[in-house]
């Protein structure tokens, strides 16, 4: 299993925290961030999955595309966006 993922299941993130927040990395991953630290993992693991994710930002892709989430959806929810 993608480590970020497991990170996160090991937390109790619900599936579908886990889907909108790797949407959320595909689209603006500044937004992201910010929602990874609402999830209330505590800082020292939160600080873990951090590095991770800077330092092996493939894993993010990675973790998108076993999650289901293709280029057209990420492009799709950018226009959705635009439109609003």
């Amino acid at each position: 299993m993608n480590p970020i993922i497991a990170t996160l299941k090991e937390h109790n993130v619900s599936d579908e925290k886990v889907h909108e927040l790797f949407q959320a990395f595909t689209q603006n991953p500044m937004m992201a961030m910010a929602l990874v630290q609402q999830l209330g993992i505590p800082p020292e693991k939160l600080q873990q999955l951090m590095a991770v994710v800077m330092t092996q930002p493939h894993l993010i892709k990675e973790a998108a595309d076993s999650l289901g989430i293709d280029q057209g959806q990420v492009e799709q929810a950018k226009a959705q966006f635009k439109n609003q």
